[in-house]
């Protein structure tokens, strides 16, 4: 927690108060971590908190969601099992717990990392990335005198730590639309250690009952989103994988080499693929990793822990 530098912490909401030295203050579990020289050689020289902004976290309307950027992942982890959700008929839900699981963080992390604030560090394996852009969500941010203007959750992350942000912008709200929330959803997820970094992290959305929409992240340094107007086969979905996805756009760090995390990437794909086609609730289809599917994320877990095997080299 190198904050040394810090000559002041400045309570607002307005990006017309930032300035140069001047970074954005949500739950801060990532800034305190980085320290003082987190976006460069200068040193930071004030926090713009949005402690007290007062945003309400979540909204749910016939519309869909709308995240404010401050919504804790305590907060959302908490939404599937809320009563404003109990008459909606939302199958993609499932997907949050999952991707709230696969911070695989302690709760002092649950209870002050953000939502936007996860989105904008801008790194691969950022669940709440996965989440939004695996959702259709949509990114409402705020710029100065007042300018206001949306971007897909899909194009705001740009790369490895960097995103589509103006210096000074400040992200809003996510908006998750009901009509991604009302389709068919499939998770998988892989790691090199059992509750380690994600390397690889895939959504999938069934819209109409017949158009696949699948997101690739994690395993990429960015988003990475293809869509069919049909359920393709395997060879047409690995060709447009090949085809989306160029070698040097494969993550590489200590959670994975791109050879790895591009084979499974495509292995996952396909798990993905075969699941949404198959009768929903089918109690043959395969399941590579771990947090899917969600009513049997303990027993799955415990499973695992039991046979010694990691979800990796059950999924190699």
């Amino acid at each position: 927690m190198d904050m040394n530098t810090i000559e002041a912490v400045v309570p607002t909401t307005d990006p017309a108060e930032w300035r140069d030295g001047d970074a954005w203050l949500a739950g801060g579990t990532v800034l305190f971590s980085y320290g003082s020289y987190a976006f460069g050689p200068e040193p930071l020289k004030r926090l713009l908190d949005l402690g007290s902004a007062g945003w309400t976290p979540i909204t749910v309307t016939d519309a869909g969601i709308e995240l404010a950027s401050t919504c804790t992942v305590a907060e959302l982890y908490a939404l599937p099992a809320s009563p404003d959700l109990s008459r909606r008929d939302w199958p993609g839900l499932d997907l949050i717990r999952p991707c709230c699981d696969s911070f695989v963080a302690s709760f002092k992390v649950w209870n002050m990392s953000t939502v936007g604030g996860n989105v904008c560090t801008a790194l691969p394996a950022g669940p709440m990335t996965s989440l939004c852009a695996g959702l259709d969500a949509e990114a409402t941010i705020l710029g100065p005198g007042g300018a206001s203007r949306t971007v897909p959750v899909t194009d705001l992350v740009t790369g490895d730590g960097t995103n589509g942000l103006a210096r000074g912008e400040l992200l809003r709200s996510i908006h998750v639309p009901a009509s991604a929330l009302a389709s068919r959803v499939a998770f998988r997820r892989l790691s090199l250690s059992n509750l380690g970094r994600s390397g690889v992290l895939l959504i999938g959305r069934l819209d109409g009952g017949t158009s696949l929409v699948l997101t690739v992240t994690a395993s990429t340094k960015r988003p990475v989103q293809l869509r069919f107007g049909h359920l393709p086969e395997a060879a047409e979905l690995a060709a447009a994988l090949g085809d989306a996805i160029p070698e040097d756009l494969y993550h590489n760090d200590i959670h994975g080499l791109p050879a790895w995390r591009r084979d499974m990437t495509y292995r996952l794909a396909d798990e993905i693929r075969a699941e949404l086609a198959a009768p929903e609730g089918s109690p043959d289809v395969n399941v590579s990793g771990d947090f899917w599917p969600p009513e049997a994320r303990n027993s799955t877990r415990a499973s695992r822990h039991t046979s010694g095997r990691s979800p990796q080299q059950e999924g190699a």
